[in-house]
């Protein structure tokens, strides 16, 4: 059977209440925003993805097993995010109450240097940390997936093949990629070697075929040589000859030398609720801890929903954890971090001292507190029926990351280089600050702010969430938490609602188009300089509800602001 035609017949027989669905397949689909059913869920930014996902599960997959399935598929279907070139995160709740940690983020190479994007002034030179080869630091999805298997249940072979068929007989893509690929083709053109799949002389419209036949080949010899067929053999061959091509310094050894490496969860509770997220080298676990126990002891259920009062708070709160965040935080395995102390109640109720209802603070006077001691991302969430649930999210930074492709491999490099702090004090392409903790070094692991996060209710999985958008994720996620634990939203309004974000510098509240101009202008009247910016993030939400007596039901839920699609059974 095709996967067009297997695609086309997981849809046709979900036994689940679709909203706005139709049948589909690779060459014809549609999205689906929602999904309510009782058995297993999965929620990502692409429907094909999605449905590879929710094919694994039907086969008797866990949670794991979709997630790196359609983790692959993201890889050929979503190519501005997802990816084999690229890295992230994986949190997970399994079914015999293990919580699991996988950190697969990308390392610099053995040859950077701490000041290799500086000019012999000491400028900085954001091109090279942003655009080309020698932006691009080691690539860490791969091992990820293979250090994921020890939870699977299905083989390897079986989660790959969806992504090696949809790369070799192609996909329609939807109207937004036909967009994207068209608005980067100067840049494709200008930063490869060779030709690449996203580039079309005559430019590219809904509809089109996508085929990757490079990359499909790329995928097989991972599944016919596992982590090795990456990092060795002819693909490690092949991102070091494109290295050369371009000055990158990507290794053989630095390919080989990758690890993905299991970490600590941080895990803390929220008002009886039990949050499970990522720790270090993500930010967005910390910041996100940070920001909801600044505001725990205070009454904002009270304050409603995206009130004047509601916002400033929240906003106080995002300021204090991301003055943080650039002076405390990098790779643990290289300095010492004080998160202990960073989230400790104490520490916590003492930053928010100097708060003031009514009155804007200042990231002029609020800096980091006192201690003696990345937009193109993507996410997805999955709830089986066993009872594991699992929260990924990887990127390649910027959309289409280097935008450089591995000639005769085709896939794309991420520049994630551009996530450690090039200089201190000077901001990367998402504005954030950081010092010498998070400079470069060998082997080191860049700073990030991707926060895949689990909620626990009574001990049982509530709500699996997750959004990409660089600096904004962590932010995201903690308002979609506040509109869901606090002001008791349904999950499609938590997701898609208006969203807000400030990251202490600038010291600007970002709102989306569609934030209530009352607020906007209460918020400068107090102060606050409110600038209106485009979408914040694309949050997956899953929300799975126990009946007391026994019964469960889930509500997947993909945001309005991408092609994100819910599928379930």
């Amino acid at each position: 059977m095709s996967l067009s035609r297997f695609l086309f017949t997981s849809f046709v027989f979900i036994l689940c209440i679709p909203v706005g669905a139709q049948n589909m397949n690779s060459r014809a689909y549609s999205i689906q925003k929602k999904i309510e059913c009782s058995k297993g869920a999965v929620v990502s930014a692409h429907p094909l993805a999605s449905m590879v996902g929710l094919s694994i599960l039907k086969k008797g997959g866990n949670a794991i097993d979709a997630a790196i399935a359609t983790q692959l598929a993201l890889a050929v279907v979503y190519p501005g995010a997802g990816n084999i070139g690229g890295g992230g995160f994986m949190v997970a709740h399994l079914r015999n109450g293990k919580n699991v940690t996988l950190d697969y983020r990308e390392k610099a190479p053995g040859k950077a240097t701490r000041d290799m994007y500086l000019d012999a002034a000491g400028n900085p030179l954001l091109n090279l940390s942003q655009d080309g080869h020698l932006a691009a630091g080691v690539p860490g999805t791969v091992a990820g997936l293979f250090a994921s298997m020890k939870y699977a249940k299905l083989p390897f072979k079986t989660l790959i093949q969806p992504a090696i068929d949809l790369a070799e007989k192609g996909f329609a893509i939807t109207a937004s990629q036909a967009s994207s690929f068209n608005s980067s083709k100067k840049e494709f053109i200008a930063l490869n070697t060779s030709p690449v799949a996203f580039v079309k002389e005559t430019g590219w419209k809904a509809g089109d075929i996508l085929i990757q036949a490079e990359l499909a080949n790329t995928l097989k010899r991972i599944r016919d040589n596992g982590q090795r067929g990456f990092y060795e053999g002819e693909t490690a061959r092949l991102i070091v000859a494109e290295m050369q091509k371009g000055k990158g310094i990507i290794s053989l050894d630095d390919l080989k030398a990758y690890q993905a490496k299991e970490r600590t969860a941080l895990d803390f509770y929220y008002k009886g609720y039990q949050i499970i997220t990522m720790p270090l080298p993500s930010s967005g676990g910390i910041i996100l801890q940070q920001m909801l126990k600044m505001i725990e002891n205070r009454n904002i259920a009270g304050m409603q929903f995206q009130t004047a009062a509601s916002v400033q708070l929240m906003t106080e709160a995002e300021r204090r954890a991301f003055a943080d965040r650039a002076e405390f935080l990098g790779d643990p395995d290289f300095v010492k971090v004080p998160v202990k102390t960073m989230v400790s109640d104490a520490y916590l109720t003492a930053r928010m001292k100097d708060y003031e209802p009514g009155k804007a603070g200042s990231s002029k006077t609020t800096g980091a507190g006192m201690i003696k001691e990345s937009e193109e991302t993507t996410h997805l969430s999955v709830i089986d029926a066993y009872g594991n649930a699992v929260a990924v999210t990887t990127t390649l930074n910027d959309s289409y990351g280097s935008k450089t492709v591995v000639s005769g491999a085709g896939f794309l490099l991420n520049n994630e280089m551009d996530d450690f702090s090039v200089k201190p004090g000077v901001p990367n392409m998402y504005g954030a600050i950081g010092n010498a903790k998070n400079a470069i070094e060998p082997g080191k692991r860049m700073l990030s702010s991707m926060t895949p996060t689990l909620v626990l209710k009574n001990g049982s999985p509530y709500l699996v969430v997750g959004t990409p958008g660089g600096t904004t994720i962590p932010t995201s996620v903690y308002q979609t938490l506040v509109n869901m634990l606090e002001f008791n939203m349904s999950a499609e309004d938590a997701v898609n609602k208006p969203k807000f974000h400030h990251q202490w510098l600038p010291d600007i509240v970002s709102v989306e188009k569609d934030f209530p101009e009352t607020v906007r202008e209460q918020l400068k009247a107090m102060g606050y300089d409110v600038q209106e910016r485009g979408a914040i993030g694309r949050t997956e939400v899953i929300q799975i509800k126990n009946s007391p007596a026994g019964k469960r039901s889930i509500i997947a839920v993909g945001d309005k602001r991408g092609d994100d699609d819910a599928r379930g059974y």
